[in-house]
């Protein structure tokens, strides 16, 4: 038996937080009110080795879960992953092979408990289940939905105007979804605001195998660094869990004023309170940095420790606020050839992605060597230097040039 230590009221409150939806607030309290731990479910399909903090969205969400008694089931979408979720996408997402589903999955497991209780957690893959189903089972599967239904999706809305391909095989990804639900017996499905019809179709299939049905509860999608486009490993525009402390700091940093707001809401563990009176002090004059400065503590110690956080700060204000070059700054060696053009050399060195990236930082003026600004986006080395490169506000290398054949 749940031994409540808050009221279902209260708990409503708290996990309404930084909440878009809640399907449905009614149902959701009747379930609260059984005094019986709810099985909470959400899926992350490992599309990719690392999570980031867009992810903890989420993962925080299923945490105060948790602090509530209740049972969190981290689903890990072997299966699902094989298919290719096209929540979202206007092209069809390419599946990934088994094995690299295995390896991001591994990498997901030792990742999540820096936020959620073992104790109070269940990891599964739906292979468990869905492998055992088989090509009848999946039939079966299939003739509870219509493709009229499916076409109510966004994206496959989207696509089908636009005669864009869809796969038969995308229509099974939300069937596969909402079945996971049937199969753990969900109370409680989360999902970013993306996954809704996703969720919605668990919530259908439940009814259908005589079960209560699931609530859904979505989370918005955290912006990434650029504060436009979602946080995304494919964009560029993430802070990854596994990112270093000075890298982790110096990222929230980065961030604008306003977006910094956001981020307090989705990934700080402070209550409403606490937070209205930051915003509070900053409206009577406190300077907005200094609350980002506790923002990027928070969260540095949360996935390394305190100690890290504050070496990290540190590290930030001796780097950009008394511009210092850093300690730990990389060497790199390179030939002249036939002289070297600023471009070449900034990606080269690992510090652009393209030679055009590079260009259009210099026309920025976001590249400096020997803290001074390059404008001369045609400049070319051609003698023997040493130089200490510095790209926006966290990237630095200090670069040999040498004659061709010396190294």
């Amino acid at each position: 038996m749940l031994q409540i230590e808050y009221g279902v009221d209260e708990q409503i409150i708290e996990l309404g937080r930084g909440v878009e939806e809640i399907l449905v607030v009614e149902e959701l309290s009747e379930k609260l009110g059984t005094a019986r731990p709810l099985r909470v479910k959400a899926g992350f399909d490992p599309t990719a080795p690392d999570l980031h903090l867009g992810h903890t969205v989420l993962i925080n969400k299923m945490r105060q879960f948790q602090e509530f008694g209740h049972t969190v089931v981290f689903l890990i979408g072997d299966f699902t992953g094989l298919i290719g979720d096209p929540s979202g996408r206007n092209t069809t997402r390419p599946p990934l092979t088994p094995e690299q589903v295995l390896e991001n999955a591994e990498t997901y497991k030792a990742q999540v408990f820096k936020i959620l209780d073992p104790e109070k957690t269940e990891i599964r893959f739906n292979s468990e289940w869905m492998n055992g189903l088989g090509a009848s089972g999946m039939i079966t599967l299939a003739s509870r939905y219509t493709v009229a239904r499916m076409l109510e999706r966004e994206d496959f809305k989207g696509r089908f105007s636009a005669n864009q391909s869809i796969s038969v095989h995308e229509f099974l990804y939300p069937l596969a979804q909402g079945y996971d639900s049937v199969a753990l017996e969900a109370d409680v499905e989360l999902g970013g605001t993306d996954q809704k019809f996703n969720l919605l179709v668990g919530r259908e299939l439940q009814k259908q195998y005589g079960q209560s049905p699931q609530i859904v509860l979505t989370v918005p999608l955290l912006e990434g660094l650029d504060g436009v486009r979602k946080m995304s490993k494919s964009t560029g525009n993430y802070i990854a869990l596994e990112d270093s402390p000075s890298d982790m700091f110096g990222k929230i940093m980065s961030v604008s004023d306003r977006l910094m707001w956001r981020y307090y809401e989705l990934l700080s563990f402070r209550t409403t309170c606490e937070m209205d009176a930051l915003k509070e002090t900053v409206d009577q004059g406190a300077n907005p940095r200094d609350i980002k400065i506790a923002l990027a503590e928070e969260i540095v110690s949360r996935f390394h420790d305190a100690r890290a956080a504050q070496s990290a700060c540190k590290q930030f204000f001796d780097q950009f606020s008394m511009n210092q070059v850093p300690q730990d700054i990389k060497t790199v060696t390179m030939s002249l050839d036939n002289g070297l053009r600023i471009a070449n050399m900034l990606k080269d060195a690992g510090l652009v992605s393209s030679t055009s990236d590079a260009m259009r930082l210099i026309k920025q003026g976001a590249v400096r060597i020997d803290g001074d600004k390059v404008e001369d986006v045609a400049l070319t080395f051609h003698s023997r230097t040493t130089m200490v490169v510095k790209v926006g506000k966290r990237k630095w290398a200090r670069i040999n040039l040498e004659p061709e054949g010396i190294r």
